[in-house]
């Protein structure tokens, strides 16, 4: 069987399937879009109302967790900026960890996740060569707020 042009189709009163370009709706479909993005920009923020962060924010203490990141020695394995010989080679180094989309390459980056994966790493990426340290989760919430504000 022989493919039949668009042409041949029509011909034969056949529809193809592809869809038709039709330059009236793809006009209509950017005025749309444009007014749109004009009705969102009218929006506009305010000086007294600031724009929510785009990331949250742990609910713990960072200079504690500094503290408990030391204490934990998580400095053995990861070279981390301000903690006292932090300067591990075995593990991803956690400089700027706050900009970070993910954990590990696979976990998406928020406080509630990296407390829980500082706790029991192998509950989220069971293959993970990172050891579970024995961290509480009440200290894993003041070292995923310290982790947080490193950019």
């Amino acid at each position: 069987m022989s493919a039949l042009s668009c042409k041949d189709l029509r011909a034969r009163g056949e529809e193809s399937g592809m869809p038709i370009f039709d330059p009236l709706s793809r006009a209509t479909s950017l005025t749309l879009l444009a007014l749109g993005l004009a009705g969102l920009a009218a929006c506009g923020a305010d000086a007294a109302d600031p724009a929510p962060p785009l990331k949250p924010v742990a609910a713990g203490d960072a200079a504690r967790g500094l503290r408990l990141l030391t204490q934990y020695q998580c400095g053995s394995c990861h070279a981390i900026p301000g903690v006292p010989a932090a300067r591990g080679i075995h593990g991803p180094t956690l400089q700027a960890f706050g900009k970070r989309s993910y954990i590990a390459g696979r976990v998406p980056n928020f406080p509630e996740t990296l407390a829980q994966w500082m706790v029991a790493p192998a509950s989220l990426v069971p293959d993970t060569p990172m050891p579970s340290m024995g961290v509480s989760p009440e200290d894993a919430r003041h070292m995923a707020a310290y982790l947080g504000q490193l950019e």
